[in-house]
């Protein structure tokens, strides 16, 4: 699909995102996952409207020194590493320099995972199906990370769910995981800032907000 205007906010971008998603919706066996900070608030609008709990799936893009917003690749919480090859190659960037990077991305994950869980127990992903949802895809990198974090936990199948993504990054993450669904990949995609009016940064409140919303929101249900 190719979209000419632009989401309103993330909150928009999720309810759009969810009626494409609602085959999945009060079922016992999903889980949704926000990609802080900026998935979360998507993710809490298809976790309200599939009646579905929300959690977080913690990832950092690994950013070229000098160059944050250049992935040359991400990392999970628990350490998993997803390397862009072609940037790395390209900039001829050392293991030291990516290791040295990762230690650090890798301490603000973990400060993180406090700030936003607390005493929040860890969901199980094992036998669930898992919807990862962040608010947009460029290169693919952080999401990459996260479903390779996910895979560890053997879900019962993984779905990468976007409001906008680039179909470069779309048709390669088709082979890494059971279904990619997105609401627009317009071409050329250039930003994810640029399909949306407020693409504010989320606060770490809000996502602490949002998670604690989606908890009173939940129902469980019968099937």
């Amino acid at each position: 699909m190719t979209i000419t205007t632009r989401f309103r906010n993330r909150t928009v971008a999720g309810q759009l995102l969810a009626l494409r998603l609602k085959n999945y919706s009060d079922r016992s066996d999903v889980l949704v996952l926000g990609l802080p900070r900026g998935g979360v608030p998507v993710a809490y609008e298809v976790a309200k409207a599939l009646n579905a709990p929300l959690d977080i799936c913690l990832v950092r893009k690994l950013g070229v020194p000098g160059h944050k917003e250049l992935a040359m690749g991400a990392i999970g919480s628990n350490g998993v590493r997803v390397l862009n090859y072609d940037v790395v190659s390209w900039l001829g960037i050392s293991s030291k320099t990516i290791d040295e990077v990762a230690a650090r991305e890798l301490r603000e994950l973990q400060r993180r995972d406090r700030a936003y869980r607390g005493d929040r127990p860890l969901p199980s992903a094992t036998n669930k199906i898992i919807i990862l949802v962040d608010d947009g895809l460029a290169t693919g990198a952080t999401m990459r990370a996260a479903v390779a974090v996910t895979k560890q936990q053997q879900p019962q199948s993984i779905i990468v769910a976007i409001p906008v993504a680039s179909r470069a990054a779309c048709d390669e993450l088709k082979a890494e995981v059971d279904k990619v669904v997105s609401v627009a990949t317009p071409e050329p995609f250039y930003s994810i800032g640029l399909w949306y009016e407020d693409f504010s940064q989320t606060t770490d409140e809000e996502v602490r907000h949002l998670l604690e919303q989606s908890t009173r929101d939940y129902t469980a249900p019968l099937r």
